[in-house]
This record gives structure tokens, sequence and C-alpha cells, in this order.
């Protein structure tokens, strides 16, 4: 597995676990800078994700939201709201990543931690989120 690949599973666990237990994702974070819950620490890319994801939080769920064609982020089970957060983020705000690779990634790691339905959701909204771009910066 490649190391951005990696970094962005890292970064969706840290997500999805604020998310799913309640907690403030940059305390979080914080937490596993510090204190790695694995003999590695965090790579990177992982804190350039989360924390980009934090810095463009409302601006992010605003775009969810306006994007996803009737489903609310609350609708939405919480890994795809994860993964749909950081591809957004490497999208719109990360110019070192082409969207096709975002999208990608984004939609492999649907395949595998998410619902069958999930890739193909997740490569519409993200590949619409591309579309429209230039008009979210």
């Amino acid at each position: 597995m490649a190391a951005r690949t990696k970094a962005r599973k890292r970064a969706l666990e840290l997500l999805f676990e604020a998310d799913q237990r309640g907690l403030n994702l940059g305390l979080l974070l914080e937490d596993r800078i510090t204190a790695p819950t694995t003999q590695h620490p965090l790579p990177d890319y992982t804190v350039t994700l989360v924390r980009g994801v934090l810095d463009r939080w409302s601006e992010i769920n605003e775009v969810l939201t306006t994007y996803s064609m009737g489903w609310s982020l609350e609708r939405m089970p919480a890994v795809d709201r994860a993964m749909l957060r950081l591809g957004t983020w490497e999208i719109v705000w990360n110019d070192e990543v082409p969207d096709v690779v975002a999208i990608s990634e984004a939609v492999v790691l649907a395949q595998g931690m998410s619902t069958d339905e999930s890739p193909r959701f997740v490569n519409g909204l993200l590949a619409r989120v591309s579309e429209i771009k230039a008009t979210l910066v």
C-alpha cells in the first residue's frame, strides 16, 4: 500500500473515531501525535489531511449538504461522511493531489470499509465537487 494511501486510511480512522465517540477531532489528533496508539507515529500526510478538514469543516459540510442530493450528513454512514470530508478537502484545497486521484482513493476506501452502495455514492458526489470546485475557492 502506498504511503499516501495509508495516510488517508489513518486520517479516515481518526475522523470516524471522533465522530463515533463524540470526541473533538482536533484534540484527538493532538493526542495521537503526542502519544501514538501504534508503533508508528502518524504519517505527516495524515496530520495534513485531518488539519485541512478541521480548517475547512464548515465549508466542507456545506458543500456536501448542498450537493448530496437529498442525503443529509446525519443520514450518511459515518465512514462515508469521513471519506467525503477528506475527499472534498483534497479536491478543493490540496493542489498537490489530482482530483481523479482523490476520488479514486476515496472510492477504494469505500469499497473496503463501507456499504455496497457507498463506492458509487462517494464517486458521484466527489465527481460533482470536482466539477464545481472553481466556484468554491
